[in-house]
């Protein structure tokens, strides 16, 4: 009977079908901050800021006016929407990608894009301070309850993207 029993739990063991469910972890805490030419801080401009990870990319789109260069007494916080204004998006790329592709004038057609995925939610929050010497302000940037799913309705966990990063900018003359 228990020789049975062995058997039927081996046999449903291996039957069992997972429905191609795909979990995904994403691990960018190695990679820093990138962001093309000029200052992150534009005047109605989005902010677009992204880390590489070889043939991944974790894309924050920002509007104008979520990173300011003025000190912060309490976080900015944006939500994260498909739609945007702000908006992540993490894509996976056919060979290695580097910051080229993102910012050339002319669009670089290689690597190709793989998959891509648009958060469905979350937060981004950023606190301003100046450092002491006065000379740049630092923008910390962390992400919180960042909700991203697949085409195939898989929701990627293990997001270890809590601290997407600091990024600094230069104080203009005229403030020091």
């Amino acid at each position: 009977m228990q020789k049975i029993l062995v058997l039927t739990f081996l046999l449903m063991a291996l039957a069992c079908d997972d429905g191609d469910l795909q979990i995904g972890t994403l691990d960018f805490d190695s990679a820093s901050i990138q962001f093309c030419d000029g200052n992150p801080v534009e005047a109605d401009m989005a902010n677009v800021l992204f880390k590489l990870n070889d043939t991944e990319a974790l894309i924050l789109e920002l509007p104008s006016d979520a990173i300011l260069n003025e000190v912060s007494t309490s976080d900015i916080e944006k939500s994260v929407s498909a739609s945007g204004p702000a908006k992540i998006t993490y894509r996976t790329f056919s060979d290695k990608v580097s910051k080229d592709y993102f910012c050339s004038e002319i669009p670089l057609t290689e690597p190709t894009v793989v998959e891509e995925i648009v958060a469905e939610g979350g937060s981004i929050f950023i606190t301003t301070a100046i450092s002491a010497d006065s000379t740049n302000y630092e923008h910390s940037i962390t992400l919180s309850g960042i909700s991203l799913v697949t085409s195939k309705n898989s929701r990627i966990t293990d997001l270890s993207i809590n601290n997407f990063g600091t990024i600094t900018t230069v104080v203009p003359i005229e403030e020091k």
